[in-house]
C-alpha cells in the first residue's frame, strides 16, 4: 500500500456515523469539524489536545482526503445565450 493508500484509509465513511460524513478512523470526529477548526485558527496541536485520541498523520489523512477531492473536480463552461 502506497503512503496516499495509507492515509486515505484512515477516512472512514459509515452511514451509522455521523450521518455518513467522512470521519477520522471511524470516530465520531469528522473532517468537517478538523477542516472548520482549522480555518478558524485554531492549532493541529490545540487540537491534538482537544481530541487526544488524534493523531498527527490524521492531519495528513484530511489534507490528503481533501486534495483528493479537489483533484478529481471538474469545471464545465457553460455559454448563457442573450
Amino acid at each position: 500500500m502506497s503512503n496516499m493508500e495509507d492515509l486515505l484509509s484512515r477516512i472512514t465513511v459509515n452511514p451509522k456515523v455521523m450521518l455518513g460524513k467522512p470521519t477520522i478512523r471511524g470516530m465520531r470526529i469528522t473532517l468537517e469539524q478538523i477542516l472548520r477548526a482549522l480555518a478558524g485558527g485554531v492549532s493541529q496541536q490545540e487540537l491534538l489536545q482537544e481530541f487526544p485520541e488524534l493523531e498527527k498523520e490524521d492531519f495528513q489523512a484530511v489534507f490528503a482526503y481533501v486534495t483528493h477531492l479537489v483533484d478529481e473536480e471538474q469545471v464545465f463552461l457553460v455559454e448563457m445565450s442573450a
